[in-house]
């Protein structure tokens, strides 16, 4: 994949909530999930879908996380949920869930999934906005991912349910309710987001 600037920070930040939880368990070879990081980064497919770039430097990081720590994908997984949910600047960058809900967003969500189809990238996503209706605020039904594609891209396909399970924090912390009934990861044909505001 090639190099950008905000590929980099994207790896960077995770790397800084992540390296306190390590040092918290006992865990001494942080450089290597680095390194290990750089590694994959440096034979992923291209993923130029702005949107979701932070989710799919994210899968690479957990992929090095697994082969690096000697931890195991449940334990890695909370050390990643703990970091993410300690940093102010991850509360701040996901805003509330009014924001985030807003419909004069709508525009510019039907033309991000109009533009997905298009698959520019060999590992983006591609998806389909639903409008608001009687039993949610907004709906998103995902049929590719690139969590999975890398996941599976690097023979480890098992990993990516583990964070699929992030979606349901981060809509907590924006007092959000997401509802979820099958993923990709897990062998569906979609995943089917449904959000609404807490009431």
């Amino acid at each position: 994949m090639k190099k950008s600037f905000k590929a980099w920070f994207y790896g960077k930040f995770f790397h800084s909530l992540c390296k306190p939880q390590y040092k918290k368990r006992g865990v001494s070879n942080i450089s290597g999930i680095i390194k290990e990081h750089k590694n994959i980064y440096a034979r992923a497919k291209e993923m130029n879908d702005e949107k979701l770039l932070s989710s799919y430097i994210m899968g690479m990081y957990f992929i090095a996380m697994n082969r690096v720590s000697g931890l195991s994908p449940e334990e890695n997984y909370q050390i990643l949920e703990d970091g993410l949910k300690e940093s102010a600047m991850f509360r701040k960058g996901l805003g509330t869930a009014e924001a985030y809900l807003d419909e004069k967003r709508m525009a510019a969500r039907y033309e991000w999934a109009a533009e997905s189809k298009k698959r520019k990238g060999e590992n983006n996503w591609v998806l389909d906005v639903l409008p608001k209706c009687a039993e949610y605020d907004l709906g998103y039904d995902y049929y590719e991912c690139g969590i999975c594609k890398i996941c599976k891209d690097e023979g480890c396909p098992e990993l990516a349910k583990y964070l699929c399970k992030l979606d349901f924090m981060m809509a907590d912390l924006m007092n959000a309710k997401l509802v979820r009934t099958k993923t990709l990861a897990e062998g569906a044909d979609y995943c089917d987001f449904r959000y609404s505001l807490k009431r």
